[in-house]
């Protein structure tokens, strides 16, 4: 009896693990650090690169070897007219050959060769390291985008209900003679443009976890947790510029073209080779056993190797220019950067400590008015219109200050900024 039963709760274990191998996990809201890690994980462009730079390492043990020796099978001295004509029996000098060769590259060649396998690594890894700072960027972007998007649409909702309440309570206003009917019209029409701008901002919320989506990999990804505050300090991030992962494949790509130029220099030293065959004559004569070397005789540099190397200097020189010119741009967009952030962040300041809190005393003292019957349901109506519009500009200037930090620290700062 308790050998069914031990068989039929050891199935039970295997179907609950099966089971949890199956069942997709749930996937929790994101927040900011699980964003960049997960896009970090799954990024395909970075898989890619990744494929791209293990694809260079496995070439590197094949680069600098010897080429495969060749084998020679032939019939050397077989006569074809005279009185011994397809007759080679009757005669000492035809025999079958068989022979292996084996071609030696000249040792800087070989060297060569390595060292522009071992270049290919740098750059593969590289540009997986730009790549990668580039989702990462991205993907932070998308996260505050998302964050910003829902602030703009959940403000919007409350200043909507708000001013739905007084449209709601206007028929009343109208019957006792406190508010003529038209306002009423003007009432309505202050709150579908309200709805209008509603639809505009859900729209933005779905473009937005679109573009999360395709940074993460997270299907109708939801986020969680507090937007960071990126402390930007212009020093350190001035500091760091030579780290930048464009700067690290530039100078991959000068150690690329210092290994082409190696490779050609090493096309004026002579190649060698050496063979060994055997020669098999007929029973009646005696075989031989040949033996010999070849050397490569560059003769004519000035025509084939000379300007091989010439281009290969130029292509070195140019990778040099690339990479100063990739220095100055990066420190230019730093700088721009830094000025845009400075200029946003005043201007969001404002927005929050002057626009705003204008925009809720004005509505603060319509609605007063109003109840006094100072104030009309247009006015009411327009008081909220630009409440709206202070706190959408207040959220869309502190979203351009989350996005300029963000890009600003993980663009130009260092791996563990």
């Amino acid at each position: 009896m308790r050998t069914p039963l031990r068989r039929r709760a050891s199935r039970a274990l295997v179907w609950l693990a099966l089971a949890s191998v199956s069942m997709p996990a749930i996937a929790g809201p994101l927040t900011f650090d699980a964003a960049l890690q997960k896009a970090a994980a799954d990024a395909p462009s970075i898989k890619a690169k990744s494929f791209g730079a293990d694809a260079t390492r496995s070439a590197r043990s094949a680069a600098g070897q010897l080429p495969d020796p060749k084998l020679a099978l032939g019939i050397d001295s077989f006569p074809i007219s005279g009185p011994l004509a397809f007759e080679p029996q009757r005669d000492n000098f035809t025999w079958a050959r068989v022979g292996v060769s084996q071609d030696i590259p000249n040792l800087a060649k070989r060297r060569a060769q390595r060292g522009r396998a071992e270049a290919d690594i740098g750059v593969a890894d590289a540009e997986t390291g730009v790549e990668a700072r580039i989702v990462k960027v991205q993907a932070a972007l998308a996260w505050i985008s998302l964050a910003y998007a829902d602030r703009r649409l959940a403000a919007l909702d409350t200043v909507l209900q708000r001013l739905e309440r007084f449209v709601k309570a206007s028929p009343g206003a109208v019957a006792s003679g406190a508010s003529r009917p038209a306002q009423v019209l003007a009432g309505r029409e202050a709150v579908a443009k309200l709805q209008d701008r509603r639809d505009e901002l859900v729209s933005m919320v779905g473009r937005a976890r679109a573009d999360l989506t395709r940074w993460t990999g997270e299907a109708d990804p939801d986020i969680a947790g507090p937007i960071p505050d990126f402390a930007v300090e212009p020093s350190r991030l001035r500091a760091s510029l030579r780290e930048h992962p464009t700067l690290v494949l530039a100078g991959a790509t000068i150690g690329r073209a210092d290994a082409d130029l190696r490779l050609a220099e090493a096309e004026r030293r002579p190649d060698f080779g050496v063979d060994l065959s055997y020669q098999r004559r007929d029973p009646r004569f005696g075989d031989y056993v040949s033996a010999g070397v070849t050397i490569g005789l560059p003769l004519f540099k000035k025509r084939r190797q000379e300007p091989l190397i010439a281009a290969r200097a130029a292509d070195a020189n140019s990778a040099r220019a690339g990479a100063d010119a990739s220095l100055r741009e990066l420190t230019a967009d730093l700088e721009a950067g830094l000025a845009d952030h400075a200029m946003h962040h005043a201007q969001w300041s404002r927005a929050r400590d002057v626009l705003q809190p204008l925009a809720e005393q004005r509505v603060t003292l319509e609605t007063g008015s109003y109840s006094a019957g100072r104030a009309t349901l247009t006015d009411i109506a327009d008081a909220h219109a630009a409440l709206a519009d202070a706190i959408l500009t207040t959220l869309d200037r502190e979203a351009t200050v989350a996005a300029d930090g963000a890009r600003l620290i993980l663009l130009f700062g260092s791996a563990d900024q």
